[in-house]
């Protein structure tokens, strides 16, 4: 019995082998992971509401080797009137499906997951320098990744850490916060730095932007920015994207409509629906 025990054990071992010596091999950056495992953040008007908000997102994207959806999660919290606030993130359930040819090229072990995966948990925290009625506003962002995203072994999410530090800064041409018509530019500089497993660079640094404008007419706001970061491994860590959305408000409802194009190192068109809601 005990040598029988032995043998299944060894099977077992031998037949786990394979992906543990693939994940050896993975390039931890954008280009070599799922459309989830190097979250961007998002291009802010330079200053945060003072009310909570609440939001569930449907996400599909999609590239001719992998096929993504997942549900995302948000919840903002504005503390000391609105001069700061907290926002927790969550990629609560992911399911994917990759050809064979992807599967190879990110040394994964399979092609899907039928039990879907969990993504990361992120902690945000913001502050504003200026106040909301100003012409010119500026806000300070800085930001976790947590190691909670799992299917290391088929290069969902990397099960390593990461932070950003950036400034979110918004300039209305005409208008204002809470005018009924306004055009605003907007534009983030920061820094971005993650975990990897390779020996000889334990983490990247990457230089971190994005640059827009939205406006906004009665209940309607549209969006658009080119977003990235800049890696220095140059190993598929300079990914650079087009990042459009609608929203429509109704009285505290939001109700948001985004598509999101890879241009370099990230290759998946992303489009999404979200509910919002302001208490």
């Amino acid at each position: 019995m005990i040598f029988m025990l032995l043998i299944m054990l060894t099977t077992a071992i031998a037949q786990d082998e394979p992906w543990r010596e693939n994940m050896k091999h993975m390039t931890y950056s954008p280009r070599f992971f799922g459309p989830n495992a190097f979250p961007l953040p998002e291009l802010r008007s330079g200053y945060i509401e003072n009310s909570w908000e609440v939001e569930v997102r449907g996400e599909y994207h999609t590239y001719p080797g992998d096929q993504t959806k997942n549900i995302y999660t948000r919840l903002f919290i504005p503390i000391a009137q609105g001069r700061a606030g907290f926002e927790f993130s969550y990629t609560f359930l992911e399911y994917y499906n990759m050809t064979p040819e992807t599967v190879a090229e990110r040394h994964a072990s399979g092609q899907s997951w039928r039990e879907g995966t969990k993504g990361d948990v992120i902690f945000s925290s913001f502050y504003n320098f200026t106040q909301h009625d100003r012409r010119s506003c500026l806000l300070f962002e800085a930001t976790l990744k947590t190691t909670s995203g799992k299917r290391l072994s088929d290069a969902r999410h990397t099960d390593a850490a990461a932070y950003w530090f950036d400034l979110n800064a918004g300039y209305y041409l005409f208008g204002s916060t809470h005018s009924t018509s306004f055009l605003r530019l907007q534009a983030l500089v920061g820094f971005y730095c993650w975990m990897t497993n390779d020996i000889m660079h334990r983490q990247n640094d990457a230089f971190l932007f994005s640059a827009g404008s939205s406006a906004g007419y009665k209940n309607l706001t549209i969006q658009a920015d080119i977003a990235g970061f800049y890696g220095y491994l140059n190993n598929g860590d300079r990914p650079f994207m087009l990042r459009t959305k609608l929203n429509y408000e109704y009285k505290k409802n939001i109700f948001s409509l985004r598509y999101k194009h890879g241009i370099h190192d990230f290759f998946y068109d992303t489009y999404s629906l979200a509910y919002i809601r302001r208490f």
